[in-house]
């Protein structure tokens, strides 16, 4: 059995969470809707403010202990999502190179002959606090991350100088370069 999947998920005041008739999950919360089907070898059982997923049985062992613990998890982080939501940062390193956000696009100036331009997916809201400087906001964790890491991939951190995109507090090893002999 899961030790992820074994905790119960606390559900708080304000927060309504539902088991469908087709196996859909459904998260209510002050800062949104966040829904899931569940797979066949999980229930979800809610009692009061506390949601408890189980494994059934069906399906072989290995493989309902593994959606046990990914489905509590993934549980966890929609409730925790509708309450206080989750954000991730992004910073620009190079001379000249930066950010703007406009309604639900950014356009980036990283050293290209041409900005790029990247479109927000729904649920995800992109501010730009200074030009150096992306921080992406929503409810759905996944969808917050699949963007700062498509933001990242544009033009992700080199080794040689540093410059690039990268996540705040990444650590980028750096290398020396090319050394003449004598």
């Amino acid at each position: 059995m899961s030790r992820i999947g074994k905790k119960t998920v606390a559900i708080p005041a304000g927060v309504e969470v539902k088991v469908g008739g087709l196996r859909d999950l459904t998260v209510k919360g002050p800062k949104g809707t966040l829904g899931m089907t569940l797979r066949p070898e999980v229930e979800v059982t809610i009692d009061g403010s506390e949601a408890t997923v189980s494994a059934n049985g069906k399906g072989s062992g290995r493989q309902s202990r593994a959606f046990h613990g990914m489905t509590r998890a993934l549980l966890n982080n929609m409730v925790q999502g509708v309450t206080q939501g989750f954000e991730r940062k992004l910073e620009i390193q190079g001379v000249g190179w930066n950010a703007q956000s406009g309604g639900n696009k950014i356009t980036l100036n990283i050293g290209f002959c041409h900005p790029v331009v990247i479109d927000m997916p729904e649920g995800v809201t992109c501010e730009s606090p200074n030009p150096t400087t992306i921080l992406l906001k929503g409810t759905d964790k996944q969808a917050v991350g699949h963007t700062a890491a498509v933001i990242r991939a544009v033009r992700p951190p080199e080794p040689y100088k540093g410059k690039g995109i990268r996540y705040d507090g990444e650590y980028v090893r750096r290398k020396s370069g090319k050394s003449f002999g004598s």
